[in-house]
């Protein structure tokens, strides 16, 4: 047990301040759904209920993954974090389906619900909310990725870089992302629905949102399915070469191979020397390239091996 707290601790605190929030948001719209019987309002419920569970389940699963690697488990817990997403995202589809489900309902036989007020109150302090976890999100891409941005540059740079943070944190930003685009619209649909007396834009606000969650649903799916495989950072590979390429012992790099492991990277190299270096030499060589690219974020451990330079050339220096 107390393994665990410490494991909790270590989870992501975005994921977590987006399950807190989305609760209560939930709640509050739930309520005010019973209340009212406001169809978009439905469709924003099932939106913060299936957020609220999924980014709990990102939380666990990132502190989860940061369990050290047992006799059992030699290679660690890093994949766990896409494990946990793969199972999320079931949640956030069968939320997705209720809101379609209901808002092709409220099209084909549309009403007018009760509660104006109550309804574009509870939306807008939504909205709110979201944007506020929405806005943490951002900074923690732009913490995560290095990336360099002050002021509306946070919001630029967040989206240039979100492919690069860490799972969790990409999945807290898509969420809200679209969560408070959901919040707006259905507020929309609201207002334009009184004013003009369409109700059925209520309908079609709530399956545009159903659809928007479904897009989520797939994107998540996709990257955290590829975390599960296996899958290589040619980002980092080119980085790690870079910065190898440039030592003076170093005459040429036969491969590079960076694994993501969830949050985490493992990374195996394999670099040319000259023929006349001793072992002892290389010992040292070993140890001082190693040394740099454990300097890298993300990188758990690296696999160094030599080969005799063999006059061709097989890495070229790319732009990083």
């Amino acid at each position: 047990m107390k393994e665990l707290f410490v494991l909790l601790k270590q989870g992501n605190k975005s994921a977590l301040m987006a399950a807190i929030v989305n609760a209560v948001i939930a709640i509050l719209r739930g309520t005010a759904f019973i209340f009212t019987g406001n169809v978009a309002m439905f469709a924003e419920t099932m939106h913060a209920i299936g957020d609220a569970a999924n980014q709990f389940f990102v939380f666990i699963g990132s502190a989860l993954s940061k369990k050290t690697p047992t006799k059992r488990f030699p290679n660690g817990f890093g994949r766990l974090v896409n494990l946990v997403l793969l199972g999320a995202v079931i949640v956030v589809a069968i939320m997705s389906f209720e809101t379609i489900k209901e808002g092709i309902h409220h099209v084909l036989h549309p009403t007018e619900a009760e509660g104006f007020f109550i309804v574009v109150g509870v939306l807008l302090a939504g909205v709110i909310l979201e944007s506020i976890v929405l806005a943490k999100a951002m900074k923690e891409v732009i913490h995560e990725t290095h990336a360099e941005a002050k002021g509306l540059g946070i919001l630029v740079q967040s989206f240039k870089n979100v492919g690069k943070a860490t799972p969790a944190t990409k999945l807290v930003f898509m969420e809200d992302l679209v969560a408070t685009g959901g919040g707006l619209l259905a507020l929309l649909a609201v207002l334009l629905s009184k004013w003009t007396g369409q109700h059925v834009l209520e309908g079609l606000a709530s399956v545009l949102i159903g659809l928007m969650m479904l897009f989520v649903v797939g994107k998540v799916f996709l990257d955290n399915a590829a975390g599960v495989l296996g899958e290589a950072d040619d980002e980092m590979e080119n980085k790690i070469g870079h910065i190898l390429i440039q030592d003076p012992e170093v005459k040429d790099i036969r491969n590079i191979t960076v694994m993501k492991e969830g949050e985490t990277l493992h990374v195996e190299v394999e670099v040319e020397l000259e023929a006349s270096i001793t072992i002892e030499e290389a010992d040292v060589i070993k140890e001082r390239l190693a040394g740099q690219v454990m300097e890298q974020k993300g990188v758990a451990d690296v696999l160094i091996e030599f080969s005799k330079d063999d006059g061709e050339v097989d890495w070229k220096i790319q732009s990083t």
